[in-house]
């Protein structure tokens, strides 16, 4: 019981100084595109972070959730956002889009005009999956992203590989 409560209290400490380092990216990117990516396993640990997020960033941020019938990112978020520019641009739900591939490499072929058009960061929330991919499908789109922003759930991993090793 201590050890599971010590785990969540050292995992609640890594969720706050990655949502510092968010926050910091967010400022200094402020008024020019920036590619921010990320990564983040789990859907409650995600919205934890979202809140936390207002508390140590005064930055307007807007969302946007991707359905899944999504085919180009460029195309969504333009349309989304029209002729205002938000201070931040955070897309979530590329884990759920049916065509992933497909959306991954027309974003890589359109990253100069995510450049020229939007003038904020952009902040992309991907998996383990999504990461890869970006990897393989998109390294140019990769490069541009600084190292990404972890809020893995703690021991995930040790359990993974505790599982494979068994």
């Amino acid at each position: 019981m201590i050890s599971s409560f010590h785990n969540s209290q050292d995992g609640m400490g890594s969720t706050i100084a990655s949502t510092k380092r968010l926050a910091r990216a967010l400022m200094v990117s402020a008024g020019a595109f920036s590619l921010i990516l990320v990564s983040c396993n789990s859907a409650h640990r995600q919205q934890q972070v979202l809140n936390l997020l207002t508390e140590f960033s005064s930055a307007q941020i807007q969302e946007i959730v991707l359905p899944p019938a999504t085919e180009t990112l460029y195309t969504t978020i333009s349309t989304t956002v029209g002729v205002a520019q938000p201070e931040v641009l955070m897309v979530r739900g590329l884990e759920s889009v049916i065509d992933i591939n497909e959306l991954i490499i027309s974003t890589n072929l359109m990253r100069d005009e995510f450049r020229k058009q939007f003038h904020c960061p952009l902040v992309l929330w991907v998996n383990d999956e999504i990461l890869r991919k970006l990897v393989w499908l998109a390294p140019d789109l990769k490069d541009w992203a600084a190292s990404t922003i972890r809020f893995d759930v703690p021991n995930s991993q040790t359990v993974e590989q505790q599982a494979l090793s068994a």
